[in-house]
């Protein structure tokens, strides 16, 4: 049976309240009200100093020990809830072993002009990813992980009509990122039918075009990579967008760390915690090119 390991909605800081929805009225006016806020959500962040784009420095350093213990709390510990899976238990690592083909998909609603630097920005990430894991990553005419830019006027449709093509994707299974809460401005599913269920075979990342170009791109980042592998976040975690507190935007350093351990060869899909520590405390050794 397919499964659902990954489910990362990106929602909103503490103190801003989403709009309530209105009686039943043309989705038009929704969503506008919903870019309405998402600028305002980009706006109070960036005033409050969060979403860097730096990439950590100076007031950021990390050791070996703190990427060896990030690693393993964004690895082997799932975040949310899915099939026969409880918030914060443990997990085998996961990933994938066939090369992952990205397609964009846009919702009719999208402008081309938001269309051109979306794609754009995600074929530059895809080099960044491949880099960072050394494993195969692209935008490709035969996809395995589609990427839905998509509004709240045509979401469902446009997820129905082109999700359920990936293998041991259904519009059952799809739900928990077709059918996203207000507060939520992004996420992403991962599936694995095939035998090995640690090993992905397709995901599926929802992207709401209403948000500004930063979210957006933030939202490329942290989903597109938790749709890797990285599925839990971290209070610990720091440089990195693997944690809920929203100080950094984009994929930092440390980040690339945890993505190249992630497909480093000595490890492998279904390891479990215990097995793989001294595995993961060697390449967190070797990340950082100095003693803890």
């Amino acid at each position: 049976m397919p499964v659902e390991p990954v489910l990362t909605p990106r929602a909103r800081p503490a103190g801003l309240v989403p709009p309530t929805a209105p009686p039943i009225q043309a989705t038009s006016q929704q969503s506008a009200e919903l870019r309405a806020f998402l600028a305002q959500v980009q706006s109070s962040q960036l005033t409050s100093g969060l979403l860097r784009q730096d990439g950590g420095g100076p007031d950021t350093p990390f050791t070996a020990d703190m990427l060896a213990r990030n690693f393993e709390q964004i690895v082997f510990f799932n975040e949310y809830a899915g099939p026969g899976v409880r918030p914060g238990s443990a997990s085998a690592l996961r990933r994938w072993a066939a090369p992952v083909r990205l397609g964009v998909v846009f919702g009719p609603s999208v402008p081309p002009s938001q269309r051109a630097r979306d794609t754009n920005d995600v074929i530059a990430y895809a080099r960044r990813l491949a880099q960072a894991t050394g494993h195969p990553i692209s935008v490709a005419d035969t996809p395995n992980f589609l990427v839905f830019f998509v509004s709240e006027d045509d979401r469902a449709e446009t997820l129905n009509a082109n999700a359920p093509a990936l293998p041991g994707v259904t519009r059952s299974n799809l739900a928990p990122v077709r059918d996203l809460p207000r507060d939520a401005y992004c996420a992403v599913a991962a599936y694995a039918s095939g035998t090995n269920q640690s090993t992905y075979t397709a995901a599926v990342a929802v992207i709401r075009s209403e948000n500004p170009d930063l979210l957006r791109l933030s939202c490329i980042h942290e989903e597109l990579a938790q749709g890797l592998g990285l599925a839990n976040d971290s209070p610990d975690a720091r440089p990195s967008i693997f944690n809920d507190d929203d100080e950094f935007a984009l994929l930092t350093d440390h980040d690339e760390h945890l993505l190249g351990m992630l497909y480093d060869p000595r490890l492998s899909p279904g390891i479990g915690r215990a097995e793989a520590k001294p595995i993961v405390r060697t390449l967190a050794q070797e990340a950082t090119a100095g003693p803890s």
